[in-house]
């Protein structure tokens, strides 16, 4: 369980996030974090928080913010807020390590899906853009659809794709019977690599057999 001061490190981004406030901390209402941001780091995809606030304010370096179809650079001291449904992408403007003061209004489960994104690319399970294979991917839609989405394509169209790769990834390991819908079987795989998450383990899918048994 995510609690104040946890630290969180995305290795091939750049970012790493410090919890100020969790949401046990506010009953919900408020997730706060420091964010710091290497030179040439960036956040991995542009996307949409559907039912999120969120809020940056820049204590050191420069922010590129990407926010309705406009760039915008952001300084020491200034302050945006991208409201919910709205799509967006930011990156470290600068030479110098930024320093952002981000916030997200409600906090729903978002500390669950950073814990989860950036506990698989310490793990190294995540590409050069950062971002998980389409297996992963297919369980973060899944599983946090209220917290974050692609900002493309629409996301009935993302969950379509997502499926059909995610089961022609079980259909490769030749573990699927076609007993069940695909996402029934992502839903199980997804529950397993989450809950092996939570329990610091690494997720290998070298059995995947077993692996979705134990589920």
């Amino acid at each position: 369980m995510a609690k104040s001061g946890d630290i969180l490190e995305h290795p091939v981004t750049g970012e790493r996030l410090v919890w100020r406030k969790v949401a046990r901390d506010t009953g919900g209402e408020l997730l706060q974090a420091d964010l710091y941001v290497a030179p040439g780091g960036f956040v991995a995809a542009e996307h949409v928080h559907p039912m999120q606030e969120e809020r940056f304010e820049v204590l050191a370096g420069v922010l590129r913010l990407h926010i309705d179809g406009k760039e915008k650079t952001m300084r020491t001291g200034e302050i945006e807020v991208v409201p919910a449904g709205r799509p967006h992408v930011w990156w470290n403007g600068g030479q110098e390590e930024l320093h952002v003061l981000g916030e997200f209004r409600p906090a729903l489960r978002t500390e669950m899906f950073f814990e989860t994104y950036f506990g698989w690319a310490k793990d190294g399970k995540t590409n050069r853009k950062g971002l998980p294979n389409p297996l992963r991917l297919a369980v973060l839609v899944d599983a946090y659809q209220d917290e974050l989405r692609l900002a493309r394509p629409p996301f009935a169209i993302q969950r379509a794709l997502v499926d059909l790769q995610a089961a022609a990834s079980i259909l490769k390991t030749g573990c699927w019977s076609g007993s069940g819908s695909v996402s029934d079987i992502i839903r199980r795989v997804g529950a397993y690599l989450l809950e092996a998450t939570k329990a610091s383990m690494t997720v290998r899918f070298s059995s995947p057999c077993a692996s979705i048994a134990r589920i």
